[in-house]
């Protein structure tokens, strides 16, 4: 099961990992910042930044979206225990690749840069959505608000945001939301947003920052297997 998390920074992202079992996770650390909470993930795997350049149409290095499903892979072998992965700031695995490339690029280079961007990213999202069922994924990301107050994930160039949709591809869709004393999860769209989550899945449009909890709901409301049974 895949599910998008998104917000501001400072919005309690990170933070709603704090109270899941480190035995289940797996932690994908992009910009391998340190925690907001003292809790520690000994699976916790921080991506090599190495972009892959493409030279007359082929990959001459292992990009970093490759080395993240390599690292999912084997680590779903070696332990079965892993229910949970979390994608921490998966947006700035766009902005990685753009940032290593885009002063080399010249002419119609830099638009073929965006479309490699958006198909890498949206490799790693299917990628994810096809993981065995009782393994729930989680991708966090940045958001971002237009002059119209309309507010979205935040990823570079055109190709994912007018042809894809990412939010449109998934069925939960939460955003950490806090007023500088509290933190909290925004259950459905308010109109001018992309949260959504099933009726009745979530108690309330508004619920705790504590992503273990989420995560027991969707298995309960889908009948999926508990992670501790698991």
């Amino acid at each position: 099961m895949l599910t998008l998390i998104y917000g501001k920074s400072g919005s309690g992202k990170s933070r709603s990992m704090k109270n899941l079992d480190p035995n289940e996770v797996l932690l994908i650390n992009v910009q391998n910042k340190m925690p907001p909470f003292r809790q520690k993930f000994p699976r916790t795997y921080v991506p090599s930044g190495n972009v892959a350049a493409v030279v007359d149409g082929k990959p001459i290095t292992k990009g970093i979206v490759q080395e993240i499903e390599d690292v999912i892979s084997k680590t779903i072998r070696k332990y079965p225990s892993t229910k949970v992965i979390v994608i921490d700031d998966a947006g700035y695995l766009m902005t990685k690749t753009f940032m290593a490339r885009h002063r080399i690029m010249k002419g119609n280079q830099q638009f073929d840069l965006y479309n490699e961007i958006g198909d890498d990213f949206w490799e790693l999202f299917n990628f994810c959505s096809k993981l065995p069922s009782d393994i729930n994924t989680y991708i966090m990301m940045h958001e971002e608000t237009s002059d119209f107050g309309e507010t979205k994930l935040k990823t570079i160039g055109r190709l994912l945001d007018q042809k894809v949709c990412l939010e449109g591809c998934v069925t939960i869709c939460l955003r950490c939301m806090t007023d500088g004393k509290e933190h909290w999860f925004q259950t459905q769209n308010t109109g001018n947003d992309i949260s959504k989550s099933p009726e009745e899945m979530f108690p309330a449009n508004q619920i705790e920052n504590d992503l273990k909890a989420v995560d027991k709901m969707i298995r309960d409301y889908y009948g999926f297997a508990d992670s501790k049974a698991s």
